[in-house]
């Protein structure tokens, strides 16, 4: 299907017309929950997406284009016409296949192609307290986006999150999927450093919301709870009826158990990336809340599910056709 010819047929909601908006990941993990909330509105949805043979819920109703990275005539054509593009691509960590400097360069051509192809409006994912200068990859990774963002002319609207929970997250799940099978849970170091977990579908409402939005801003996008790391791990083995013991163990032992764990599952439990920034406090802000669920109460709604099933980053990446399971 030829897009620019695409794009002239416009879906009509409530009589009036809407715009289309492309959404990148539309059949994983965040770019579910926004396409949902799209569609519900009445948008017209496209999606970029690497996998776009993986079964997901939508049907007909989203048009899938490949991202074509390599061919940014391509990725132009497949963003005409559209009034907005939510960005949710990006890597957890560097693997064979993927790279943050890759995701880095590959998002950089995304943000060309939008503004070439005139694009009205960009809601990019990053994450909290980015910064140009971290020695982490994922952070300065993110900041140098924000940036590009900022410096490409597009009015756009930054997300931050935290870590996200809800159906298909991985780290929530994977710590209750730790607490049913171990005796005990090491945090490292002291465990004292906080983050503020938001809702998959709370951020996804956010994100709808600034697509229509005008102007430029960054918005944290935190939840109504904040955790020192040791309380979150105590307060899930509570509701799922495994508390453990919540030792700490120094940060090295800690990942060398974290790595085994992912070997024994064929997966990356953590990296060592990620266990400094969130002993360096980067999962935690002090602005207010932009998300209104609460993890204490959905996890007990959730009980008897979560963690059951350990939940693989490798796995979602290597299946390109299997549907992410929901809690």
């Amino acid at each position: 299907m030829n897009v620019r010819n695409a794009t002239a047929v416009e879906q009509q909601w409530k009589g009036e017309v809407m715009e289309e908006i492309v959404v990148t990941g539309a059949y994983g993990y965040s770019g579910k929950y926004i396409t949902r909330r799209l569609l519900q509105r009445g948008y017209s949805v496209r999606t970029l997406t690497n996998s776009p043979d993986r079964e997901n819920p939508f049907g007909d109703r989203v048009r899938a284009y490949r991202y074509h990275f390599d061919r940014p005539d391509l990725l132009e054509e497949a963003l005409i016409g559209a009034g907005a593009l939510i960005n949710t691509y990006w890597v957890r960590f560097d693997h064979d296949d993927f790279t943050h400097s890759l995701a880095v360069q590959n998002t950089q051509k995304l943000f060309r192609a939008a503004r070439e192809a005139g694009v009205g409006r960009v809601v990019h994912i990053s994450i909290t307290n980015p910064s140009l200068d971290s020695d982490l990859p994922y952070f300065q990774g993110k900041a140098f986006l924000e940036k590009a963002l900022q410096e490409s002319g597009l009015p756009n609207s930054i997300l931050r999150p935290a870590v996200l929970f809800g159906g298909e997250d991985i780290l929530i799940n994977n710590i209750a999927w730790v607490l049913r099978r171990l005796p005990i849970f090491g945090v490292f170091g002291d465990g004292r450093y906080r983050l503020q977990p938001i809702h998959v579908d709370d951020l996804a409402a956010l994100a709808v919301e600034e697509s229509a939005a005008s102007g430029s801003r960054v918005i944290d996008a935190v939840g109504p709870e904040t955790f020192p790391y040791r309380g979150l791990v105590k307060e899930l083995g509570e509701i799922i009826g495994k508390p453990r013991p919540v030792v700490s163990v120094p940060p090295a032992l800690g990942y060398a158990a974290a790595r085994l764990l992912g070997w024994a599952m064929n997966d990356v439990l953590l990296t060592w990336n990620e266990i400094q920034g969130l002993m360096a406090g980067l999962l935690h802000t002090e602005s207010p809340p932009a998300g209104n669920t609460r993890l204490t109460d959905w996890a007990r709604t959730h009980a008897a599910d979560l963690g059951v099933e350990y939940a693989s980053e490798l796995a979602r990446r290597r299946n390109r056709q299997q549907a992410y399971e929901e809690l």
